[in-house]
């Protein structure tokens, strides 16, 4: 059993001087699989003074030494890549597809912060006045679990490439995950101080980090709830903040749709990442004209939709990541139910022959109203709700009558027109018939969606203060 019992300051694994210690699982199985001891506010506190001496000397470090550091935790981030995909199936759960991709980011996005660094203009003339970007500071950096490397190695190497030290509190649910990054980060021998890792509880660590008058800025991914709370606990200290919170994206489906190739990008949209992604495109809208024709279709596509053994290569959804998760999206199945949504496919409880493991079956509901809890509150798992609408003006509506904007999704028979949709969608990103990840394009939400951009030059600015310097 995996016995975790280090965080990362200062260059050097310390053991924290919290002493609680929590168990991992392995999702497909129910069974504990390791422990990792979890650090308290004392320990977040000596990362942020670690980050912080560190500071002055690393914001002052040129594009070259960055470049080159970058490059140092991408190679080292690469050849940890087998073990990362491991973990990733084991303690998450993932679908052996899936967790080849998300070993892969995690240095491929340190890439691609290398690449934004080298081109970034840091001085520009502003009329008169000579504008340079400076680096803010110590960055917290909170991840979640649902792509833990990913989003560590893509937080970190923007940070770094702008100049700031940074503190990082990843989910405690992913702490194999954290060590094999951690292993990387550490081979990559950056100066001491520069990057530090804490595992701990959010209401201790990330409350510290959030708080702590010497933290500058914040990036978080994960829940909108905990979005609020950021904002509210940074706001004494004034800090600067990117949430990239939940979402209910809609999949809207023109009338000029072939069936055969939007319903499949539908599903896939859907279930991404077994379906515990804040991008997942959940509510389905269709034409009216044609509910039963897609009604059927997505009924045959999900149930050729494997949920099960994430080490089956037919496996396309694997299990949640823990317990409560499951029950979460139990709860939701059933509310559905009670709301009065007619369950097309799934439902209920574990796929069929599966005796073990968090796994729920792929369910569509249809004769779903957009007031319903189903279509406004997001499930976090492969539920996916579909509403008719009468026209395209009716379709804009539905999809932009949510608390959400962070993702969207166009399918059409006539690729103008679906761009001409997508303009009129609140989200921060829309997909016209293809589910491709842009890196460089900007990534975040409208409203309850988050605040703020990740990705290229908009993420890279997220670390960045413009300062104006005139002369007489």
């Amino acid at each position: 059993m995996e016995r975790i019992e280090h965080c990362y300051i200062n260059g050097a694994y310390v053991i924290p001087q919290g002493d609680e210690w929590f168990d991992l699982f392995n999702p497909a199985t129910e069974e504990v699989i390791g422990q990792v001891r979890l650090g308290d506010a004392r320990d977040a506190r000596a990362a942020i003074a670690a980050a912080k001496a560190a500071f002055p000397a690393f914001s002052r470090t040129t594009r070259d030494e960055r470049l080159a550091m970058l490059r140092r935790m991408q190679a080292a981030m690469a050849a940890h890549e087998e073990a990362l995909f491991e973990a990733i199936v084991t303690e998450y759960g993932a679908p052996v597809s899936r967790a080849r991709w998300m070993a892969a980011y995690a240095h491929q996005v340190i890439g691609e912060a290398a690449d934004t660094l080298a081109h970034y203009p840091f001085e520009r003339a502003a009329g008169a006045a000579q504008v340079v970007m400076k680096p803010l500071g110590v960055a917290g950096l909170i991840t979640p679990w649902n792509s833990d490397a990913g989003f560590i190695c893509g937080k970190l190497a923007m940070a770094l490439a702008a100049g700031c030290t940074a503190v990082i509190k990843p989910s405690e649910m992913s702490a194999i995950q954290t060590q094999f990054v951690m292993d990387a980060l550490h081979e990559a021998a950056l100066p001491p101080g520069v990057f530090n890792i804490v595992n701990g509880r959010g209401d201790t660590v990330g409350a510290e980090i959030t708080a702590h008058p010497d933290v500058a800025k914040i990036s978080f991914t994960g829940s909108t709830a905990v979005g609020r709370a950021i904002l509210r606990g940074g706001a004494d200290t004034f800090k600067r903040i990117t949430l990239e919170l939940g979402g209910k994206s809609p999949t809207v489906i023109l009338d000029d749709a072939d069936v055969s190739t939007a319903v499949p990008l539908a599903v896939q949209a859907g279930f991404m990442n077994s379906g515990q992604a804040c991008i997942a495109g959940t509510r389905i809208l269709v034409p009216r004209s044609r509910l039963a024709e897609f009604e059927a279709a997505i009924a045959a596509e999900v149930a050729a939709t494997r949920a099960g053994d994430p080490r089956d290569p037919a496996t396309a959804i694997g299990p949640m990541v823990s317990r409560r998760q499951w029950e979460r999206v139990q709860g939701y199945i059933r509310r559905g139910v009670e709301e009065g949504a007619r369950l097309l496919v799934g439902g209920e409880g574990r796929p069929d022959a599966m005796e073990r493991g968090w796994l729920v079956q792929p369910t569509v509901f249809t004769d779903v109203r957009n007031d319903m809890a189903i279509a406004r509150e997001e499930i976090f798992g492969p539920v996916l709700a579909i509403l008719p609408y009468d026209d395209e003006a009716d379709a804009i509506a539905i999809a932009n009558d949510t608390a959400y904007g962070l993702h969207g999704y166009v399918l059409t028979g006539d690729n103008a027109r679906g761009a001409r949709v997508a303009a009129q969608i609140d989200a921060g990103r829309v997909l016209v018939n293809t589910l491709v990840h842009e890196p460089k394009a900007p990534f975040g939400g409208f409203k309850q969606s988050g605040i703020g951009r990740e990705n290229g030059s908009y993420g890279l600015e997220a670390y960045l203060e413009p300062k104006a310097v005139l002369v007489g």
